[in-house]
């Protein structure tokens, strides 16, 4: 399976239907992960302890769709154990 990072995070948002957080400063980053699989867990596992707040939503980022294809040095590159 390739090793891509993933980000994990989320907080209270301002609108249910929008993705701007209330308190930037109260995001809460789950972790990095190294592949989708395993933050797919960990935003599951954070999403559920969040399931009483309407406001609350968590997201993965796939930080490894940040690096700029367009560049000859910008190739995504798999992690390597």
């Amino acid at each position: 399976m390739a090793k891509r990072l993933h980000l994990v995070f989320g907080g209270e948002l301002e609108d249910p239907s929008r993705s701007k957080f209330r308190n930037i400063d109260e995001v809460e980053v789950v972790g990095l992960y190294s592949d989708y699989d395993s933050a797919y867990s960990a935003w599951k596992d954070a999403s559920q302890r969040s399931v009483d707040n309407a406001l609350v939503r968590y997201y993965i980022a796939k930080l490894y769709r940040l690096v700029d294809e367009g560049q000859a040095d910008g190739k995504t590159r798999e992690l390597r154990s």
